[in-house]
Formats: structure tokens, C-alpha cells, sequence
């Protein structure tokens, strides 16, 4: 029994199916919050993978870890089509749009559909890379496929949890925005992984990479939990995650099967250190409680601009200290260097990549950042906005 209403003075029990309300967290929607954790797990072991050996075989740890993603999300999407489909419940079928004569909430339909792309991949990538060599480019078309795949299973669980928590009750709502914000930190790592490049963190590209598409992420997934230290909580998520991986990762042996070899590589190589987003994501939390809501073009421009000062302000003088001998060791890992990198890199010299021909570009290239974060928060600020309306 999920609660009582009062009919002619007299008090009336309402079932779980009556009211439609969640009590606990469907196993489907565990499922895709798996699935997504599979994907970002096995993304950045398959990078160290290929930074430390090369891509000896499709048959790899970090292969199966990543396309485990678009079997969870394939089956229990899955389950939950045929489910509400088949054998439908009251509650279940009311919050459930149609496709195709097929039932089940909005989510359902995308992850599923994502997670077919997906595997649809895999053997495609297999294919290509025996036709083109083992460490082909990152860009190509089995890869972007795997991309399109994955967003659709991010978006899926995205939408499919916001519809869960916004007809659940006060016991299962805490749980699912958790997982809620806990997805949204798993796309902040994905996205992430381009942009993260010590040697690149003195460059107005970089702060333009992240605010294309952090602010946006963040203020969404904060403004559809309703959670006061939402921003916070997924940037420290990620740094954690991030965080991990430079201490894990190391822990194993390896060594190359691909040539030329440049650097001495006897474990795996993880990504860099996490960029300081926590410290923009709490200044917004911070800032954005008394900021009004009718206005969302005056809070995306004071949103974006705290955003990219706060960035730049700790982010800049932490890339000097990454870059000198202080950083190399086991905690923030910047003397961990991929086989294949030359010694005359950047990298290997540990010295910024001047990305800007000169210091105009710079300053258009910043400007367009500011541009983007204000824009990406607008963005954002209207997707929360929906997600808050979803119900199925």
C-alpha cells in the first residue's frame, strides 16, 4: 500500500498500481545505468589499452566491457517494451507512449535503439580495422557509429529516469535522482576525454571544448533533480572517476605489440589528470539558488560567465604545476606518456602546445567560449526544464 485519500470522510487505501507512484527502482532502469557504467569503464581502458599495447585484437578486456553497455541496454529496454507490451499494468501502460504497436516510456524505446547501434558496430569495427590496420584513426565510421549508439543509450537512461523520478514517491525519489546525477556524470566523462590535454590547458581551444559542452550537462541534469548541490555532486563524480583511473590503471603490466615504440611502456598508461570543473560546478551551485528563474537568458549569461572565470582561474595555474617535475608521480600521473609519442612532442617535453597562430586568436577563440557556455546553459536550462515534465 502506497498511501490513503479521503473519500466521503472515510479513508481509502491506494494501491502502487492505483496511484502509478514507484515505490523502488525498476531493475530495467538499473539495468541502463549499468550499461552506462560499462561503456565509460571500458572507454578509458580501452584508451589505455591502446596508449600502452595498440589494438593487438577486437577480442580485448576493454572491447567486452564496452559493447557489455548495448547488451544491458538492449535487455532490459527490451524487457520493459515486451513487459509493458504483453503484459501490461494499469500503471505501467499509462506511462508508456506507443511505437510501432509496441508500448513502454520514451527512454525505453531510445536506449534500446541505441544499444542495437551499438553491437550493430562492433562488427563493423572488426571489419574495418582488418581492412585498414589494427590502430586505425579514432575517426571513422565504425567509431562514430559506436558514438551515435552510446548517446542514444545516455539520452535513453536520461529521459528514462527522469520520467521514473518524476512519478515516484519520496522513498524511491532519492535513489533515482542519485542515479540520475550519477548518469549525468558518466557523460561528463565521456565528453571529457578529448578535451582533457595538460599540454593544451594554456590554449583558449580547451576552455572552448569544455564549455561546449559541460554547462550544458550540468545545469539540465541540476535543474531537472531539483537537488540544491546537484552541479557539485556530478563534478566530484567525475572527478573521482577520473581520479581513478590515473591510480588503477598504472597497477598493471603491459607492454607494446604495435610499432614504433618511442616511449619505455611497462604498465598501462591512463588518461590525464581530471580538469577542476568541481570548482565552476560549486560556484554555480553556489550562485544559481538566488538567481530568478523567469529570466533564463540572464542566468545563462551570469551562469556561463561565473563558469568559465571560475574554470579558467584554477585550471590555468594547476596546468603550470602539471607541467613541472612536482606532478610526476603515482597521484596526478603526468609521467605516464603513451608508447607511440615521440620525444620530441610536447608531451614528451612536457611544454604547452601553442594552439592560437597568435594572440588575437586566442582572445576571438575565448571569446567564442564565453559564447558557448552562455549558450550551452540556455540550452541546458530548457532541456532541465523538460525533464522535469517527463513522465513517460
Amino acid at each position: 500500500m502506497a498511501g490513503s485519500v479521503v473519500v466521503d470522510r472515510h479513508v481509502v487505501p491506494q494501491t502502487t498500481a492505483q496511484t502509478g507512484l514507484l515505490t523502488s527502482v525498476p531493475w530495467p532502469v538499473l539495468g541502463v545505468v549499468g550499461a552506462a557504467t560499462c561503456f565509460t569503464v571500458g572507454m578509458y581502458w580501452d584508451i589505455a589499452w591502446h596508449a600502452s599495447i595498440g589494438r593487438d585484437s577486437f577480442w580485448t578486456p576493454a572491447h567486452m566491457v564496452i559493447y557489455l553497455c548495448g547488451i544491458l541496454a538492449g535487455i532490459s529496454c527490451g524487457y520493459m517494451i515486451l513487459r509493458t507490451t504483453f503484459l501490461p499494468v494499469a500503471s505501467d501502460r499509462a506511462a508508456s507512449i506507443q511505437v510501432w504497436g509496441f508500448h513502454a516510456p520514451l527512454g525505453a524505446f531510445i536506449a534500446a535503439w541505441g544499444g542495437i547501434v551499438m553491437l550493430s558496430s562492433a562488427g563493423f569495427d572488426n571489419w574495418w580495422h582488418a581492412a585498414y590496420g589494427l590502430d586505425a584513426k579514432l575517426n571513422s565510421p565504425p567509431h562514430w557509429a559506436l558514438v551515435i549508439g552510446v548517446t542514444g543509450v545516455q539520452l535513453g537512461g536520461i529521459v528514462l529516469l527522469a520520467g521514473a523520478r518524476n512519478r515516484s514517491s519520496a522513498a524511491a525519489r532519492k535513489k533515482l535522482e542519485f542515479l540520475f546525477l550519477y548518469l549525468g556524470a558518466t557523460i561528463i566523462l565521456l565528453h571529457l576525454i578529448l578535451a582533457n590535454h595538460r599540454i593544451l590547458e594554456h590554449s583558449a581551444i580547451c576552455y572552448a571544448a569544455v564549455c561546449g559542452e559541460v554547462p550544458g550537462i550540468l545545469i539540465a541534469l541540476a535543474v531537472a533533480s531539483g537537488r540544491r548541490w546537484a552541479c557539485t555532486i556530478m563534478a566530484a563524480m567525475y572527478t573521482a572517476f577520473a581520479m581513478a583511473n590515473v591510480w588503477i590503471f598504472p597497477m598493471f603490466p603491459a607492454t607494446p605489440k604495435l610499432g614504433p615504440v618511442y616511449q619505455h611502456v611497462t604498465h598501462l598508461i591512463p588518461l590525464d589528470f581530471p580538469l577542476l570543473i568541481i570548482v565552476p560546478a560549486f560556484l554555480w551551485d553556489l550562485v544559481r539558488a538566488r538567481l530568478p528563474e523567469a529570466n533564463r537568458w540572464k542566468m545563462a549569461m551570469i551562469l556561463g560567465t561565473v563558469f568559465l572565470t571560475g574554470f579558467i582561474a584554477v585550471q590555468w595555474p594547476f596546468a603550470d604545476f602539471l607541467l613541472s617535475p612536482w606532478s610526476r608521480n603515482w597521484f596526478f600521473g603526468t609521467g605516464y606518456i603513451p608508447y607511440f609519442t615521440q620525444p620530441t612532442s610536447h608531451t614528451a617535453m612536457n611544454q604547452f602546445y601553442p594552439a592560437a597562430a597568435s594572440r588575437m586568436q586566442f582572445w576571438l577563440i575565448m571569446a567564442a567560449a564565453l559564447g558557448l557556455a552562455i549558450v550551452t546553459t540556455r540550452i541546458g536550462l530548457a532541456c532541465g526544464g523538460w525533464l522535469r515534465k517527463v513522465r513517460r
